[in-house]
């Protein structure tokens, strides 16, 4: 009896797609790691329609590419990287600046608890929190921002960023802790106002 590709692990669905060009195999790494690929890459990029073309661009790239995966890291480490790797591009190719996160057509972020979708002052407090955090994110370079982003709102350990990134555990630490500093400068003065 043959096992559902929804049971296999992602280094078999690799090899499937390395070895039969299986599509269905790849289909199926694009469905369980879309979701986390695109948040970060989300909050990365700062809009929608960038991030979309982003991850479509990656997973493309990671199809095209899939022999080259040498397993020596996670897959979903080997597609960070080439994630990473196509926003980076991609925004240096649009020579444009990150724009901060919007509200959805209804109205409400994602990430809300039901009570502020509700409480119109609580909303646009939250609204205003994301604009500014959104903001002070845009202006950290590209690689502190990357960093942030893995560590604090993906919730990476060091050895996985150190992977996604192709950096020395010591690089990502030092890095973190910059980025960390630079970012609560930035929100000092929005963070003041909210004590």
């Amino acid at each position: 009896m043959t096992a559902s590709l929804r049971d296999l692990p992602d280094r078999e669905l690799v090899a499937r797609c390395a070895r039969q060009d299986d599509p269905a195999a790849f289909n199926e790494l694009v469905v369980r790691h879309q979701e986390r690929i695109y948040a970060a890459v989300r909050r990365f990029c700062g809009n929608d329609e960038d991030a979309c073309d982003v991850v479509q661009r990656a997973f493309l790239n990671a199809y095209r590419k899939i022999g080259e995966f040498k397993g020596d890291a996670a897959f979903s480490t080997w597609l960070y990287r080439i994630a990473f790797n196509e926003a980076v591009s991609y925004r240096r190719e649009r020579r444009r600046p990150a724009v901060p996160l919007e509200a959805s057509d209804d109205g409400v972020r994602p990430g809300l608890e039901p009570a502020e979708r509700i409480d119109p002052a609580a909303r646009l407090e939250s609204e205003e929190t994301q604009k500014k955090v959104q903001q002070a994110l845009d202006l950290l370079s590209d690689e502190d921002r990357q960093v942030i982003l893995l560590r604090d709102l993906q919730g990476h350990s060091y050895e996985e960023i150190a992977e996604i990134l192709g950096i020395p555990k010591g690089t990502v630490r030092s890095r973190l802790h910059r980025a960390r500093l630079e970012l609560k400068e930035r929100l000092k003065s929005f963070i003041g106002t909210l004590a």
